[in-house]
């Protein structure tokens, strides 16, 4: 009887381990579709973009630009390249990102009024994006290897079915010290994301306010993140959405941080 019972646990544990390491794989994998979707779609692409920051106040301010990316391969290298029209402080900006899929991206910013293009830090990716709620991580995004992911439920967001995922930096970093991600089932775009500090308090939370399909792509096209420690709130809307257009590697030297690409950038 001791032989059947102590078998009989063993079997019990073995099974309850091989769920979690199914949890957790499953995780990965959910993690790692919802980046391909969010920020790999199709091979290049390129936007117009309006960003309304509002803060506690409710004073408003507005940010024009355009944006371009380039994917070497799914879930590998990406280059990114923003330039700002409007308003007349920020009009000229450039921003650039050469995504590094296995260690840190490198960032460059123009900065018209010194004539001055500038690195930026690994240090500072967590930093605000031209004084928005968004941080320069969150425009070209955070590779789901950098994080443990954890299967926490099943659920519902605004009717639509969702992953709900937990997931915890590998090592030591500012950005956050969990995210929950609210991941769709059908589009595996993320509908709201909960960034925490370490003490367990809700600093961010990105929301997908509109979706919709361009060029065959399920792609979000209005978005907004809320800064709940400091009652303020970006919201960023993409227009004049192409993919596959066929952009080259040579557009994103840093030589065009100071004279933008003309046959994608108006000036």
């Amino acid at each position: 009887m001791k032989t059947v019972t102590f078998a009989l646990a063993i079997a019990i544990l073995s099974q309850v381990a091989g769920n979690r390491l199914a949890s957790a794989q499953d995780a990965v994998e959910i993690m790692s579709k919802s980046h391909l979707a969010y920020y790999y779609a199709g091979n290049d692409g390129m936007s117009e973009v309006n960003m309304k920051i509002v803060d506690k106040k409710g004073s408003e301010r507005v940010r024009e630009f355009a944006m371009l990316r380039l994917d070497t391969e799914d879930g590998g290298d990406q280059k990114y390249y923003t330039y700002f029209r409007k308003p007349s402080d920020v009009s000229r900006i450039a921003f650039m990102v050469h995504k590094n899929s296995t260690g840190n991206d490198q960032r460059w910013i123009y900065v018209p009024s010194v004539d001055l293009v500038k690195p930026i830090a690994a240090d500072d990716k967590n930093s605000s994006f031209v004084g928005s709620d968004f941080t320069y991580e969150d425009v070209s995004g955070r590779h789901w290897n950098e994080d443990s992911h954890t299967l926490v439920r099943e659920d519902a967001v605004d009717a639509k079915p969702v992953f709900v995922i937990e997931s915890t930096p590998k090592k030591a970093y500012k950005g956050f010290a969990k995210r929950i991600s609210f991941i769709d089932k059908s589009t595996f775009l993320p509908i709201r994301e909960e960034y925490y500090d370490d003490k367990g308090e809700l600093g961010r939370v990105l929301r997908a306010e509109k979706i919709d399909v361009i060029d065959g792509i399920t792609t979000v096209t209005v978005r907004s993140m809320e800064n709940v420690k400091k009652g303020s709130k970006t919201t960023v809307s993409f227009t004049s959405i192409k993919y596959n257009i066929g952009l080259k590697p040579d557009l994103f030297a840093e030589r065009y941080l100071k004279n933008p690409p003309r046959d994608y950038i108006k000036q």
